[in-house]
């Protein structure tokens, strides 16, 4: 039986980007549907069951942050937002809100579906519920014995080394706002402690990374968070 390409849900009310996008995903082999209105959309995720979500903030009877709350409050499925919005702030509401990705317009569709198939691979990662290794190039993470490996050589993490990685590997692929990294792993008193995720990251990268200025995995949205890369 042949597998059925990813189907991608856009909900944007403008017809020209929706053009672009429905021309550009069909090319790279992505079935499509789309949605002009966050109702739409949301009739659209329930019915029809994209793969992915690719959602606009601005929409006419709804804004983008509540929809991702709405979508997020029933399903895990990935949602990339776009937006003119380009403010550090308004990315980590929409993240903080349960976004996977944000990508600012005009964007490429090169760097678009670089980050479609970072969701889909994240989505089939999660899907396979058991198989408790992480791998992604050299990288090893065993969630059943809670080991670290690179290259097969074992590493030695600290407990909140461990944590930090771990919480990682579980949204692997995915923006996770400071607020959230700090949340998970320290608990919700320390979210305003951004100077412990400076410290272990740093840390974590002296022992991940073959070069830790220019990092294979831990990967900085600036003014954001950190995703753990899945290609």
């Amino acid at each position: 039986m042949v597998e059925s390409p990813p189907l991608v849900l856009v909900i944007e009310d403008d017809p020209p980007i929706r053009h672009f996008l429905r021309i550009s995903l069909q090319t790279q082999g992505y079935r499509y549907t789309e949605a002009p209105t966050a109702h739409d959309g949301l009739v659209a995720a329930t019915s029809q069951s994209p793969d992915v979500i690719i959602l606009d903030l601005g929409l006419p009877d709804m804004d983008g942050v509540d929809l991702v709350r709405q979508i997020r409050s029933w399903s895990t499925m990935p949602v990339i937002v776009i937006s003119a919005r380009g403010k550090e702030q308004d990315k980590v509401i929409a993240l903080d809100a349960g976004a996977d990705d944000y990508l600012t317009k005009p964007f490429g569709i090169g760097e678009l579906t670089a980050r479609l198939r970072a969701a889909l691979r994240r989505r089939v990662l999660h899907s396979n519920t058991g198989e408790p290794v992480f791998a992604v190039g050299e990288l090893r993470v065993d969630r059943a014995t809670r080991s670290v490996s690179i290259n097969d050589r074992t590493l030695h993490l600290t407990p909140n080394e461990y944590r930090l990685l771990a919480v990682l590997v579980a949204h692997a692929g995915k923006v996770l706002t400071h607020r959230q990294l700090l949340k998970e792993v320290w608990g919700p008193q320390a979210t305003e402690e951004t100077h412990y995720l400076r410290v272990y990251m740093n840390q974590l990268r002296q022992k991940l990374e073959a070069h830790p200025a220019q990092p294979r995995y831990l990967l900085t949205e600036p003014g954001v968070g950190y995703r753990l890369a899945v290609e």
